[in-house]
C-alpha cells in the first residue's frame, strides 16, 4: 500500500474524540489502529461496545470491525510499525488548582510513540492545546524518534459537537491543516481524501494558527452565550423579556441566532476549560489584556447557575429546604452522557446542599451521574422524579422533556410550578395549563 495515496492511520487515545475519529476513518475506508493505555476501554471497543453515548456511533463501530479495517491495541510498538499517520487524540483537562491546560497526556503519548518511529511518518495533534505546544512537541518528537527529523508534526484541530460527532467527522464544515512542509500537507490530504472529495474547505496554515483556531472558536461561542445571558440579567432588572430580545437580535444577519440562546449557560469538557486555559496562556505570553474579557464571560456563565437556584427558591416562597424538587437533566447538553462541568448537576447538588429533596432524571447520563454524585437521588423517567414534586426544574433540554404534556405532568406533581432553565418550553402553553412558569430573563 502506498502511504502517499492511502496511509495507514493510528489514533492515540480512544476517548470521545479518538474513538469517534478511529471508527469514522475506518468506515471511510482506511486501515486504522486505535491505541490506548486503558485495557478495559480497548477491550470494550474491540468487542463492539462504545464506552460513551453518541448517536449513530455504535452502529458504525460494528460496521468498522466487521470490515476488518479497524483494530485496537495497547501496544505503541505495534502503532509505530503499523502507522503512516498518527493522530494524537488524548485529553487536555484543566490542571487541578489552576486555569492552565494539563499537557500530561499529550506529552505521554509523544513519549510512548516516538521511540517506535523508525521510518518517515507524520504525527498529527488533534487535542486542544495552548498555542506554542506544537513547536515544543516537534523538538520532543524528533529528539526521541529513531527516524529523527524524518518524523514531522502537524496540527489538525477537531470541531466535534457532542451528539453530532459522527456527522462532524464525516462531513465537517472545514478542515484546518497546520503544517511545516508540503509533504505534511500532502499526507494530511491523503488521510482525509474521502472528506476532501466532498468539497470540504481546507485552511492550510502554520502550527501556531492551527492551535489557536479551536480555542478562538470556543471563546467566540462562549462569549455569544454569555452575552445573551448578561442581557438576561438586565431584563430581569427592568422587567423585559430576554427571549423576545434574543429573537429580535437573531433576525439581524450580522448577528444570527446560533448560540444566542439564554438560559443556564454552557458546560462540558471543552468550552469552560478552553476559555480558562486560553486566558491563562495569553497572560503567560504577555497578551493577557487582549482576552481579559474571557474572565467575565466565565463569570457570567457561572452566575447563571446560582440565579437558577434563586428562581427555584423564589418560586418556593424563599425556602428550598424541605421541598421536593424534580430535576430534569444531568448531562451538560442533550444527546450526550457527558457530565463534565454540567450546569444541571451543579444546580441539583446546590439545591441538595440547601436541604431540598432532589430527584434527578436524564435519558443518557444517569449512570455517570450516579457514579460522580451518589449523594443525589435518581429516578427512572421524567414523570417518576416529578411525582409529588413541589417544583419541576428543566436543566438539560432533551426533546422528551419538551414533548411532555403539561396536563399529564399536573396529575403527578404536588404543585404546578416549573422553572425552565433552558428556555425549552412554550411558556404560554404551560401557563394556560395552570402552571407557574419561570425562566431566566423572563417576567
Amino acid at each position: 500500500m502506498n502511504p502517499t495515496e492511502s496511509p495507514r492511520l493510528t489514533v492515540i487515545g480512544t476517548g470521545y474524540l479518538g474513538a469517534t475519529h478511529a471508527i469514522c476513518m475506518a468506515v471511510l475506508g482506511y486501515e486504522v489502529l486505535g491505541i490506548d493505555v486503558d485495557e478495559r476501554k480497548i477491550a470494550k471497543l474491540a468487542a463492539g461496545e462504545v464506552p460513551f453515548f453518541e448517536p449513530g456511533l455504535p452502529e458504525l463501530l460494528t460496521k468498522a470491525l466487521e470490515s476488518g479495517r479497524l483494530r485496537f491495541s495497547t501496544s505503541f510498538a505495534e502503532a509505530g510499525e503499523f502507522g503512516d499517520v498518527h493522530f494524537i487524540c488524548v485529553g487536555t483537562p484543566q490542571q487541578p488548582g489552576s486555569d492552565a491546560c494539563d499537557l500530561t497526556y499529550v506529552n505521554a503519548a509523544i513519549d510512548s510513540l516516538a521511540p517506535h518511529l523508525a521510518r518517515r511518518a507524520l504525527v498529527v495533534g488533534k487535542s486542544t492545546v495552548p498555542v506554542g505546544t506544537a513547536a515544543e512537541l516537534t523538538e520532543r518528537l524528533q529528539r526521541l524518534a529513531p527516524a529523527g527529523t524524518a518524523v514531522e508534526l502537524a496540527w489538525n484541530p477537531e470541531f466535534l459537537r457532542e451528539g453530532y460527532a459522527v456527522d462532524d467527522t464525516m462531513h465537517p464544515d472545514r478542515l484546518v491543516f497546520g503544517v511545516a512542509s508540503d509533504w505534511a500537507d500532502q499526507q494530511l490530504r491523503a488521510a482525509f481524501r474521502p472528506v476532501l472529495d466532498q468539497g470540504t474547505p481546507v485552511i492550510r496554515t502554520d502550527l501556531a494558527t492551527a492551535e489557536l483556531v479551536k480555542v478562538a472558536a470556543n471563546s467566540f461561542l462562549a462569549t455569544k452565550i454569555s452575552y445573551i445571558n448578561a442581557m438576561a440579567e438586565v431584563c430581569e432588572a427592568v422587567g423585559a423579556d430576554v427571549k423576545d430580545l434574543a429573537d429580535s437580535l437573531a433576525l439581524d444577519d450580522r448577528i444570527g441566532g446560533k448560540f444566542l440562546k439564554p438560559g443556564l449557560g454552557f458546560g462540558g469538557g471543552c468550552l469552560p476549560k478552553d476559555i480558562r486555559a486560553f486566558a491563562h496562556r495569553a497572560e503567560e505570553i504577555g497578551v493577557g489584556q487582549a482576552v481579559s474579557f474571557l474572565r467575565e464571560v466565565d463569570a457570567i456563565n457561572r452566575r447563571r447557575r446560582a440565579r437558577t437556584v434563586d428562581l427555584v427558591r423564589e418560586l418556593l416562597g424563599g425556602q428550598i429546604s424541605g421541598h421536593r424538587i424534580a430535576c430534569w437533566g444531568a448531562a451538560f447538553k442533550p444527546n450526550s452522557d457527558d457530565i463534565r462541568d454540567a450546569p444541571a448537576l451543579d444546580v441539583a447538588r446546590t439545591m441538595h446542599g440547601l436541604g431540598g429533596h432532589v430527584r434527578v432524571y436524564d435519558p443518557a447520563a444517569l449512570d455517570n451521574a450516579r457514579r460522580a454524585f451518589p449523594e443525589l437521588r435518581y429516578g427512572e423517567n421524567a414523570l417518576d422524579v416529578a411525582r409529588d414534586a413541589d417544583v419541576v426544574v428543566l436543566l438539560t433540554e432533551w426533546s422528551e422533556f419538551r414533548e411532555i404534556d403539561p396536563d399529564a405532568l399536573a396529575e403527578v406533581v404536588a404543585h404546578r410550578r416549573i422553572v425552565d432553565g433552558r428556555h425549552a418550553l412554550d411558556a404560554a402553553r404551560w401557563r394556560e395549563a395552570g402552571w407557574e412558569y419561570r425562566a431566566l430573563g423572563r417576567s
